[in-house]
């Protein structure tokens, strides 16, 4: 009897022997990439300001949730069930049914492959959920525009080049590896309108405005180098020569990235950027992602170096276009990935494409395949002009529904989301500003209320405003004269507290 239901088992799920190494990489390669998510958060924290650095932490955290569950309810289906259109698949694979039971590949059953391509969607909503948020925005519409922008925006397109869409056409469908379209101009593009729909920053609280923990951006970078690496590497979803080789082209575009942003900057300003390294190297790991997989080494130094600067100068758009892009996400992803989904027309190689020894493509002009380029115009003005134009429609929807605007107001950017959306702080302002009247740098010291900074936060009393550092509470009437003095004694102790820090972002005026 035992034997009977060990094979009825095996029957229906499918039991049969993969390949241990292609499992394992998929398994592994899921579990490393998710590194980038916290490696996000620790560099949209650095990049805000003290008053908005946990925001930044919890709104990528849960959009990975929001994601996760997203694609177990329907987005694995949309984007990957066989059955579909050339626009989007169905709901045949609906709550991951006969995920299981089903052979993605003769190497590796479908639930491992599912479970990988699920890490794509994490990182991509992780990185337009800082957008969302920049500053101003509020949690509960952020959320639940996530949700709805990988349904209606990220599956969609996911299925047009890797589910068999329309720009997946055998042997001269557009070339983007692992996820220059679906990831980063998605997500650059996207994170642009919800900008715009959020409006610029208040000018007034902008003065003097700088990244607030350089250190926590280079780890931010660290950990995001160290998860690209796997994200590109292992996209060819088997263990083949591709993989090392995707990972050294990955290397050499961000490395290139790094120096000729960083470069750029020091010819400006006469000063060194550790800023400028991070961003540059996050521009070549992006314009790598498309191209990683299908053009030669050399090229990848092209690559790198190009975006860099690239990248750096598209960083002018936001101004021209009076739209508060406050991570330059579309500076960074959304013009890299079009950079790098550019370079595979351009130096596609069919060798360096054929190393997984499955996919065969024509290449690009390198192999005398010119008609690439109008392929990859193509598709990248598709993922772009749909982003867009999706985006806007969800954003005006979620912000006319009463009680889902998507910014805070004024009084709550003042005091900073941390405190208006969380309760909960990255920096205890209150037991600084205590720690610092009695004793810490006596030459600047100030008088203090200490019955305002008692207010219990976790109690059910009304929470009292922290604005970095001055509490202001919103049962006290305070006088105009009391609310000036205050202000400066707060800049007075942000003075004090970041005169260790290096300037690292120009001047708006002269960024400009």
């Amino acid at each position: 009897m035992k034997e009977l239901i060990n094979l009825a088992s095996r029957k229906l799920y499918n039991n049969q022997s993969y390949d241990p190494s292609d499992v394992l990489l998929l398994t592994i390669a899921s579990s490393l990439i998710w590194i980038m998510i916290p490696g996000l958060a620790f560099l949209y924290s650095g990049l805000s300001r003290r008053k908005n650095a946990l925001s930044m932490i919890w709104i990528t955290a849960m959009s990975s949730f929001v994601g996760a569950f997203q694609w177990y309810f329907w987005g694995y289906s949309l984007a990957f069930s066989d059955s579909g259109n050339s626009f989007i698949g169905n709901l045949k694979n609906f709550g991951f049914k006969d995920v299981i039971s089903k052979s993605g590949d003769d190497a590796y059953p479908e639930i491992a492959y599912a479970i990988f391509q699920m890490q794509f969607l994490l990182v991509t909503l992780a990185i337009l959920a800082g957008g969302c948020i920049g500053e101003r925005g509020r949690f509960l519409p952020a959320m639940i525009f996530l949700f709805c922008w990988a349904t209606i925006v990220y599956c969609p397109v996911v299925y047009w080049i890797w589910g068999g869409g329309w720009a997946s056409t055998f042997k001269s469908g557009a070339l983007d590896y692992a996820g220059g379209g679906p990831v980063e101009i998605l997500s650059g593009a996207s994170a642009f309108v919800y900008s715009a729909f959020l409006g610029r920053r208040n000018e007034t609280l902008m003065i003097n405005y700088r990244p607030h923990n350089i250190s926590t951006v280079f780890l931010g970078t660290i950990l995001l180098y160290v998860g690209w690496l796997f994200f590109n590497g292992f996209s060819c979803a088997n263990a083949s020569l591709k993989v090392p080789y995707s990972m050294l082209n990955t290397h050499l575009a961000a490395g290139f990235g790094a120096v000729s942003w960083c470069l750029l900057d020091f010819r400006l300003e006469r000063k060194w950027s550790m800023v400028a390294v991070c961003s540059g190297c996050i521009s070549g790991l992006v314009a790598a992602t498309p191209s990683s997989g299908v053009i030669p080494l050399w090229a990848s130094v092209i690559l790198g170096a190009l975006a860099g600067v690239v990248c750096n100068l598209a960083t002018k758009i936001k101004y021209l276009c009076h739209v508060d892009d406050s991570l330059d996400i579309w500076a960074e992803h959304g013009v890299a990935g079009v950079v790098g989904l550019l370079a595979n027309a351009l130096f596609g190689s069919k060798t360096v494409i054929g190393y997984d020894g499955v996919t065969d493509h024509q290449g690009g002009w390198i192999d005398h395949n010119y008609k690439q380029l109008y392929i990859q115009i193509a598709y990248i003005l598709a993922c772009t002009a749909y982003a867009v134009a999706v985006t806007a429609i969800l954003c005006f929807v979620i912000n006319w529904i009463p009680g889902l605007q998507l910014r805070l107001s004024y009084e709550e950017e003042e005091a900073g989301v941390d405190e208006s959306q969380i309760g909960e702080f990255a920096y205890d302002f209150v037991e600084v500003r205590r720690e610092f009247n009695s004793g810490f740098g006596s030459s600047h010291e100030m008088p203090i209320d200490e019955t305002n900074l008692g207010a219990r936060r976790h109690s059910n009393e009304e929470s009292t405003q922290v604005i970095d550092g001055v509490t202001n509470s919103s049962s006290t009437s305070i006088s105009r004269e009391e609310e000036k003095q205050e202000k400066s004694q707060e800049r007075e102790v942000e003075s004090h507290d970041d005169s260790h820090e290096v300037k690292s972002f120009r001047p708006e005026e002269e960024r400009k």
